[in-house]
């Protein structure tokens, strides 16, 4: 009579956990090769390998092309405003294309949009026309606050939002906002406010693709300015002007 007690032979208790754990965890090694071998897997037809993913080239997001600053609302304002003041025409690209709205916002969210260096104590009084204001608002809150003064002259003029105006509409918007004729907050006027924007907008058509602006060095290609180049070794002897391709700061990165 067999023994009750009798404990399986190690090598048999071993091969069942193997079995049943690689059927378990699923694992490749495992449940792939050896849970097959102990199931008999080894004499069935095995299904056809996955194909492979495709390596066809693909175009690569830009995720710095992303708010950090504004509302969608505000974003959408400050690209209708910069293309009216940089519009794309038959030598080039617009503010729009060229990705102004993200150097703007990625500035005013920095520490340069609450003048995070300057200093800040008052009194804050307005300047000569030498000097230039002194403000007691941050430049991000100005610059908000330009936008909201801007949307709420549109309405009240053409009962529409400022995104929605025709060129010529927007055009008179700035205008306005240009000759100081729209109040952003008491002491300040629009003046102050759009030649904010419009030297962000500037700095944006030409920086650094780095910052946000310039998309593809668009802007640069536009002037035939050659960027950030190591040297002009090669050419300095040169009579003709030679056209380079621009370089960015990202041309220079060892990866």
């Amino acid at each position: 009579m067999a023994d009750k007690n009798k404990v399986s032979s190690p090598d048999h208790s071993r091969r069942r956990f193997l079995k049943y754990t690689g059927t378990a965890i699923g694992g490749a090694v495992v449940g792939g090769v050896v849970g097959s071998a102990f199931s008999g897997g080894f004499g069935k037809k095995q299904a056809a390998p996955a194909p492979a993913p495709s390596t066809a080239p693909q175009t690569a997001a830009d995720y710095n092309q992303a708010p950090m600053f504004f509302n969608q609302a505000q974003l959408q304002l400050t690209e209708a405003a910069a293309e009216r003041i940089f519009p794309k025409d038959e030598n080039g690209p617009g503010a729009t294309d060229l990705g102004v709205v993200f150097y703007i916002d990625h500035q005013l969210a920095s520490p340069w949009g609450v003048n995070s260096r300057e200093y800040r104590t008052g009194p804050f009084i307005k300047g000569e026309v030498t000097q230039g204001d002194y403000q007691s608002i941050n430049r991000h809150e100005l610059f908000t606050m330009g936008l909201q003064s801007m949307e709420e002259t549109s309405k009240t003029k053409y009962s529409k939002s400022f995104i929605d105006l025709t060129p010529e509409e927007k055009d008179a918007i700035l205008t306005s906002m240009e000759k100081g004729e729209i109040m952003v907050i008491n002491g300040i006027t629009g003046k102050t406010f759009f030649n904010l924007f419009c030297r962000l907008t500037m700095e944006g058509v030409y920086c650094d693709p780095l910052y946000g602006g310039n998309k593809n060095m668009l802007g640069w290609k536009m002037r035939k300015y050659p960027g950030n180049q190591m040297t002009y070794a090669s050419i300095m002897e040169k009579d003709q002007f030679v056209v380079m391709d621009p370089r960015s700061l990202h041309d220079h990165f060892a990866h």
